[in-house]
């Protein structure tokens, strides 16, 4: 005999609280990597892309994604994993920058301003998480 499946408690929109949590972890996760960027030799950047807490949190977003489908926790998932990914798609357009002489600064300079995007955007999904709301992509 199946055992029921708990239902969701309220406050969350018809979420597990389980799955809220796992989502605040992610963040924090994410938010982690942001920090050893910002504190340490690292770009904000790098430590977002090659740090152990955000590829963490993308291995966690990739395991447990099914579990978020169909709910709007699935747009944080969503959010997390386009986050990770552009952010590595950046990093190895302007490493090409770096190749170049000449390119050296703006490369630095554009590494810069994806590190504040991705500022942006874990600070931009926390505030809509904390709200039970969906985070737009």
């Amino acid at each position: 005999m199946q055992e029921p499946i708990p239902a969701p408690a309220p406050g969350h929109n018809g979420v597990r609280p389980s799955l809220v949590q796992l989502t605040y972890a992610i963040y924090g996760l994410h938010t982690l990597a942001v920090i050893i960027g910002v504190t340490s030799s690292a770009t904000i950047a790098g430590g977002f892309v090659f740090g152990l807490p955000s590829l963490l949190a993308v291995i966690l977003n990739y395991l447990k994604r099914g579990d978020v489908a169909g709910t709007w926790l699935e747009s944080h998932f969503r959010w997390q994993i386009r986050t990770f990914w552009f952010t590595l798609l950046w990093l190895v357009v302007y490493g090409l920058f770096i190749i170049t002489i000449i390119g050296i600064p703006i490369a630095w300079l554009l590494i810069a301003i994806l590190g504040l995007w991705v500022g942006y955007r874990v600070l931009r999904g926390w505030i809509a998480l904390a709200g039970d709301k969906p985070v737009g992509v």
